[in-house]
């Protein structure tokens, strides 16, 4: 049965003022969400202090393993095993990797770029990046081999060939078609876009937008669904209550994320294969059958068209790095260490879990989850990247959490208001964002 209509839309938009304007008809729009700026810069400190973390700890395994055997849990604390090229990780033993108060944290690709555009960001006054900006950002920024001496640029695979195409006048996002960038399913966007989910808070299709010429500067199909699943993920954490990094909360994060992956892809595959595995596994602790079944039905197999390329492919990595979310539980320490030992390129997804749940925790739950732990609060993004300015002159390295977390409450200013329609309040020091 059809409803009824209303015969006179006129009367009806008419009783509808009538009956508001007298106090009659409560009102259906929802409020804005409130959020305090303070307490936000204390979880970007998180965020960038537990994803250094993380990505120093994985860094001590990556490439070792990319197929079986792969480590385990009782590897945990045992000398490092050389990886594919022969060489070895920042430390010795498999163990969580901390910078001390005094020496500054090395930047990395898991945090340099993504520190790059937030610098572009907030030294353009731009909520909104164009082509030109991200390609003369990149170009300014990047080391080429013509620049250091050394030979390393700190670039690989899709974010190396779109610096070159862009150093012949390409701009994004071209940079990752497929005539000039042979790699665009490859991690690269994995690691250097999730931060636009926080420029966001809230609002997972204006991070979404933020991120478009960020992530297709490097990625496209299987990486660019990947990278966007975790760019709505961090968008959608700025909802969630300071210090609540349960495992069923990010859960129910990545579940409302993982609906925008596109139908029949292998991350979405992926997706529903390592949480239905988590899910009917009896004993939340064994994670490594679901990382050894994950690597069986993909990297071997071929599960849902998916042909294994590199260690550096998009999909395997985005499945590692759901087996650690899932078991990790939303603890910092457990889902770094499952990170760190289920293989491939091990510093990417704890770099990225490391960066959430902390900044789910704010600095301060990130220093309470390694109890007696000096941790510094520099960074040196010198390591990888040039020409950035040195907001540190009397301190080792150039920058501070606390003053990165700063400049990037100024960037979020400016998105709040231009792109989510909603206010800053300096007096109460918080922002007031439209729910969509």
């Amino acid at each position: 049965m059809k409803p009824p209509t209303m015969r006179n839309p006129g009367l009806a938009a008419f009783l509808v003022t009538f009956f508001a304007g007298c106090g009659l008809l409560a009102s259906t729009a929802p409020q804005p969400f409130v959020i305090s700026r303070a307490e936000y810069a204390e979880r970007l400190q998180g965020f960038w202090m537990a994803q250094c973390i993380a990505n120093w700890t994985g860094l001590v395994t990556e490439m070792d393993r990319v197929e079986a055997p792969f480590y385990t849990d009782d590897d945990w604390g045992r000398e490092d095993m050389p990886n594919m090229w022969g060489g070895k990780g920042p430390a010795a033993t498999i163990d969580f990797y901390f910078a001390r108060p005094g020496e500054p944290w090395g930047s990395d690709d898991d945090t340099d770029v993504e520190y790059m555009y937030q610098h572009l960001h907030y030294t353009h006054g731009a909520s909104l990046l164009s082509a030109e900006q991200i390609r003369d950002g990149w170009l300014a920024h990047m080391w080429s081999d013509d620049f250091n001496k050394s030979g390393e640029n700190f670039l690989w695979v899709s974010n190396e060939n779109a610096y070159e195409a862009m150093r012949r006048g390409i701009r994004p996002p071209d940079t990752s078609a497929e005539e000039h960038n042979a790699d665009a399913e490859m991690i690269d966007a994995q690691l250097t876009t999730e931060i636009f989910g926080l420029f966001a808070p809230g609002r997972p299709e204006a991070a979404l937008r933020l991120a478009a010429l960020p992530i297709r500067t490097t990625a496209r199909g299987e990486a660019l669904a990947a990278a966007e699943f975790y760019v709505v993920m961090h968008a959608l954490a700025a909802r969630e209550r300071a210090g609540d990094s349960s495992g069923a909360r990010l859960r129910a994060l990545a579940e409302e994320a993982s609906a925008r992956l596109p139908a029949g892809s292998v991350v979405a595959d992926m997706y529903a294969f390592v949480r239905d595995a988590w899910a009917t596994n009896p004993d939340k602790d064994d994670w490594e059958s679901t990382r050894d079944a994950l690597y069986r039905a993909y990297q071997v197999e071929g599960r849902a068209g998916y042909v294994y390329r590199q260690p550096f492919d998009a999909a395997i990595n985005f499945g590692a790095s759901l087996v650690s979310l899932f078991y990790g539980e939303g603890d910092l320490r457990r889902t770094i260490r499952i990170g760190t030992l289920a293989g491939w390129d091990s510093d990417n997804p704890t770099a990225t879990w490391g960066g959430l749940i902390g900044f789910l925790l704010g600095r301060a739950g990130v220093e309470a989850a390694f109890p007696g732990e000096a941790i510094s609060d520099t960074y040196r993004i010198s390591r990888t990247r040039r020409g950035f300015p040195d907001y540190t002159p009397d301190m080792e390295g150039e920058d501070s959490f606390r003053l990165m977390a700063e400049r990037g409450l100024r960037v979020v200013d400016g998105v709040v208001v231009e792109q989510l329609g909603g206010s800053v309040d300096r007096e109460a020091d918080t922002w007031a964002i439209p729910v969509r």
